[in-house]
């Protein structure tokens, strides 16, 4: 039987309060971890497309997410917390974790799991983020997403109209990115990444806007079609307000841009 595709991180440290011991409370110690991850689809069908394997970010965030949302007493919890932030990304097929203790003994003290997807409960945590249409008179702490209003004028004539008005989209994001010193984002694995880490970027959205090929190219529509997609808690928009379908179920606001 073929060996599945795998990607790894190995001799992660990090310091931590973990232990049932008494003498480990209120102490940190030094843990190692080690994780291996089966991917469902072979990378030979990836096509050098970042969003088509499971990012190497994953496996970091999934160890600071399990340590950030509680104190264990057992390293056995937190590998088994490990897992399941992991396997709830569907790019993640199996996952071997390894936890050890580095100052408990003479040598490493730990624990390796093995566990598949659908054998973990796997609720992916939700994480808050704000999407953001033009200009932001004031960028907001957290998880933001901004797109421009409008792609580069004036766009070519003739060609691929719409495709053209993305690549004018991107310009503009690379010019507000530059305005509001942060970041661009390009593909969903970035998105995904800034929204972790609870930062702001600016959506440059030709690359993916070819799933949407009935999604105008322009701001508004496109944070319609985005916010599902990324669980958005709200759509704000430096900016009159657009014509609004009425069953839209992100909550939408318009707020003051930086030109006002």
């Amino acid at each position: 039987m073929t060996q599945p595709d795998r990607i790894h991180l190995r001799d992660h440290v990090v310091t931590a309060e973990i232990g049932a011991f008494q003498s480990e409370r209120g102490q940190t110690q030094r843990l190692r971890f080690a994780l291996t991850v089966d991917l469902r689809d072979p990378v030979d069908g990836a096509d050098d497309h970042v969003d088509r394997i499971l990012s190497y970010d994953v496996l970091v965030q999934a160890i600071d997410a399990a340590l950030a949302d509680q104190r264990y007493n057992l390293v056995e919890t937190l590998a088994e917390r490990i897992a399941a932030e992991v396997l709830a990304d569907p790019r993640a097929a199996r996952i071997e974790v390894t936890v050890e203790k580095l100052d408990r003994g003479p040598g490493a003290l730990g624990i390796t799991i093995s566990r598949a997807a659908g054998r973990v409960a796997v609720t992916p945590a939700h994480l808050p983020v704000r999407i953001i249409v033009g200009r932001p008179a004031d960028l907001p702490p957290g998880a933001v997403v901004v797109l421009p209003d409008a792609p580069v004028q004036p766009l070519p004539q003739g060609g691929d109209a719409r495709r053209l008005a993305l690549l004018g989209l991107d310009q503009s994001a690379w010019i507000l990115a530059a305005t509001l010193g942060i970041e661009v984002a390009e593909t969903r694995t970035e998105l995904d990444a800034a929204i972790r880490a609870g930062r702001a970027v600016v959506w440059a959205p030709a690359r993916l806007a070819v799933e949407a090929p009935d999604v105008a190219p322009e701001g508004a529509a496109l944070a319609l079609w985005l916010a599902p997609r990324l669980a958005a808690d709200r759509i704000d928009i430096a900016g009159p307000l657009p014509a609004l379908p009425p069953d839209l179920a992100v909550p939408v606001e318009r707020i003051r841009g930086g030109d006002e």
